[in-house]
């Protein structure tokens, strides 16, 4: 738990269960590691992003170029803090701020898989009604998302190996569709077809901030490999070249398929499409493209939704394990598999679809987005922080990691600006769900340091 150089921080540090886990448990190598990377950023969001982004004419290649900038560099601070903090986000944010920061930080981000796990069992339906129209129906959509979470919640439970086959086919699947827009892109301009003519909108900082912010939700799901290190091989060398090499590949895949999307249509027909890649290939695929490009966002949100069950097993299991959640979440199975947390998380995205079932599919995900976003950069922001903090009581060093950590917290308070002061409230809201499991593992912590003399005193129960 402690850095390479120091002892562990000030304050209440509990026993952990069990900080090294086996080598049995770890399943996923550089391969798989990078699969889960990529398939947890490409989800279902980025093929309707460019009719979102559409409206903002240049300003959207600009935001997509800072916003992948941006996310390199907290992938690039995440994989310097793992190459010198063993443990993951929960430990940095612990050794720089104690227990108690680190739990809070953990158990927003841990809150926004719950809500993505609800909002990709929701997208997969939503895409999939296209070719299914009954699926649309008030009743049989939400009672499928469901199902459709319980069954790779099911997948996972058969092990961490299982999961990462299942990710690095659907990774490979749901790029194709990303990179054949990009190539009829390059028959057009081999054939010297102008580009699409769009009205113009003047470059702003205002506009790419913006764009950025709703980008951002398209790239989140590079830590996810720094998350789930304990089911990694060789994390010390696999995680930080997981890590930033599935940002990049997946960050040049969104920047040159949103172009390419952007140059084949107009902004106005873009921005007025509900399949916006469908519309741009058609002319060379013909009518079938909606339903190809329908069909392959489903593979894609199923695989994002397959490497976000696996993560939140992971982050309950290393939480308990590092004593700050109860001990209940560090039983698995006897393949390492932490089927608690996984069903927990399940439960979790059953009753946020239950809850909100009146709403249209399109309203759903988007309201439950906006959250997923805002709850993720509190991770990102705080082991940026920690970084910093870390470097300035010289328990760290590096000008290459003081760089990176400096400039994705400027990132981080950037995006909270850029998506405004509504998801960054639902973001605070997240952060004090979680005080009352926090409180509790501290009324624990205090009956186990009692003395022997005081704990028989105490009341039975």
């Amino acid at each position: 738990m402690a850095t390479n150089a120091d002892a562990a921080p000030s304050g209440i540090i509990d026993p952990p269960i069990n900080v090294d886990p086996p080598a049995s448990e770890r399943q996923l190598g550089l391969v798989m590691a990078i699969a889960l990377v990529v398939g947890n950023m490409i989800g279902a969001g980025i093929f309707l992003l460019p009719a979102v982004l559409a409206p903002f004419g240049p300003n959207a290649i600009y935001g997509w170029i800072v916003t992948i900038a941006g996310s390199m560099v907290l992938a690039a601070t995440l994989a310097l803090l793992a190459a010198r903090i063993e443990g993951g986000p929960f430990v940095y944010v612990e050794e720089a701020f104690g227990r108690e920061i680190s739990f809070l930080t953990m158990w927003s981000y841990l809150v926004s898989i719950w809500i993505a796990n609800a909002t990709l069992g929701i997208a997969a339906v939503s895409n999939f009604s296209h070719i299914v129209p009954a699926l649309n129906a008030p009743l049989v959509a939400p009672i499928t998302a469901i199902a459709i979470v319980w069954i790779f919640t099911l997948v996972n439970a058969t092990g961490a190996r299982n999961a990462g086959v299942v990710q690095t086919v659907t990774t490979l699947l749901k790029a194709l569709p990303l990179i054949a827009v990009v190539l009829v892109v390059a028959t057009y301009l081999g054939r010297g077809t102008p580009p699409a003519e769009e009205a113009h909108v003047a470059v702003s900082t205002g506009a790419i901030a913006s764009v950025a912010a709703l980008a951002m939700f398209s790239m989140l799901g590079f830590e996810s490999a720094t998350v789930s290190c304990d089911k990694v091989k060789d994390p010390h060398r696999t995680i930080p070249i997981a890590s930033v090499a599935g940002a990049a590949v997946t960050g040049l895949i969104y920047l040159a398929a949103t172009w390419s999307v952007l140059y084949l249509l107009p902004g106005n027909a873009a921005a007025a499409s509900p399949s916006p890649f469908a519309d741009a290939v058609q002319p060379l695929v013909g009518p079938i493209a909606s339903s190809a490009i329908a069909f392959f966002a489903v593979i894609s949100a199923l695989g994002a939704l397959n490497g976000w069950v696996l993560c939140a097993g992971e982050v309950p299991l290393k939480l308990a394990r590092d004593g700050a959640f109860p001990a209940w979440f560090g039983k698995t199975t006897g393949i390492g598999t932490p089927v608690r947390a996984q069903v927990l998380a399940a439960i979790a995205a059953t009753l946020l679809i239950g809850m909100n079932y009146s709403r249209s599919l399109t309203g759903l995900f988007a309201f439950l987005t906006l959250i997923s976003v805002i709850a993720t950069f509190v991770l990102y922001t705080g082991c940026t922080a920690a970084a910093l903090t870390l470097i300035a009581r010289k328990r760290l060093s590096g000008s290459g990691l003081a760089l990176c950590a400096a400039v994705g917290l400027i990132f981080s308070i950037w995006t909270y600006w850029g998506a405004g002061l509504e998801p960054t409230l639902w973001g605070a809201a997240l952060l004090a769900s979680g005080v009352p499991i926090l409180l509790y593992m501290r009324a624990m912590r205090g009956r186990s340091s009692r003395p022997a003399g005081d704990q028989a005193a105490a009341p039975a129960e």
